[in-house]
């Protein structure tokens, strides 16, 4: 299996061209996508998110255009909640959640999606934390027929920073549940995605019983934000694998940047 998986914090596409510019040459199987947007509705290209901080530009129909740059590529958009963006004064309601786009050489054998926090919110964002959806899928190899399972979240926002939470922990299990329902053990298994946690959250240790290891922390990776990110806690996306995934390569992609977050991208042997 020569096989490509990239996963990525957008950020709205808040640096569209640059993003746009990555998604179509970084060579990617299977795009695993967070902070993604559609805005039926939308008259213009860009909206505004308005919430308690500054005010954050929105690609409108971000899903759209991947999904149209990538015209070989299997397109799934899965909100987990819609809410307002702004088009001056005008209020556009948004839907706000993950995407993937997996190159149709392969085939798709099984999926789940689901929430692991909460429920679909169709009138507004709500307070954090927020709801919270998961995308697996099972698929098999075009070229040898081998078979892996992918799973990919946007884990749990708090206030309160990414320590561990009840609201965490039962996360976890449900991101196991989850993947149960879709993997075979035995076969190659990769969870991805903006997890919103320290590298010492008892999340690992839970999905650590189902064999996966985090490659960001394990290869000694420690920043996975980009210089457009001014916290200090510089860890937020994690890329995990059991031991039948045969690694050819892993990076965290400092350059190009193309968001807040860096790419994850792993090369499967």
């Amino acid at each position: 299996m020569a096989f490509r998986i990239v996963s990525l914090n957008t950020g709205g596409g808040r640096l569209h061209a640059p993003l746009m510019r990555y998604l179509s040459g970084c060579g990617a199987d299977l795009l695993c996508l967070q902070e993604m947007v559609h805005t039926p509705e939308a008259r213009a290209e860009w909206l505004t998110y308005r919430g308690h901080g500054p005010d954050l530009p929105q690609r409108a129909n971000l899903h759209r255009e991947i999904a149209a740059l990538l015209p070989r590529h299997l397109a799934w958009f899965a909100p987990a909640a819609r809410g307002p963006l702004h088009d001056g004064d005008r209020l556009v309601r948004s839907q706000f959640g993950l995407s993937t786009f997996l190159d149709d050489r392969h085939a798709v054998l099984a999926e789940a999606l689901d929430f692991v926090h909460g429920a679909f919110s169709p009138h507004g964002w709500g307070d954090h934390p927020r709801p919270r959806n998961v995308h697996c899928i099972r698929l098999m190899d075009g070229s040898d027929g081998d078979v892996l399972t992918v799973c990919h979240l946007h884990g749990l926002r708090d206030e309160g920073g990414k320590g561990d939470t009840p609201a965490r922990v039962a996360q976890a299990h449900a991101l196991v549940a989850l993947i149960r329902r879709v993997w075979r053990p035995g076969e190659k298994l990769v969870v991805c995605g903006d997890l919103n946690l320290l590298p010492d959250s008892s999340s690992f240790a839970i999905l650590g019983g189902l064999g996966l290891v985090d490659l960001v922390t394990a290869r000694g990776f420690t920043d996975t934000r980009t210089s457009l990110y001014a916290g200090s806690v510089r860890f937020a996306d994690y890329m995990l694998v059991t031991p039948e995934v045969k690694i050819a390569n892993f990076d965290v992609v400092a350059e190009p940047e193309v968001s807040d977050h860096r790419a994850l991208l792993l090369d499967i042997a």
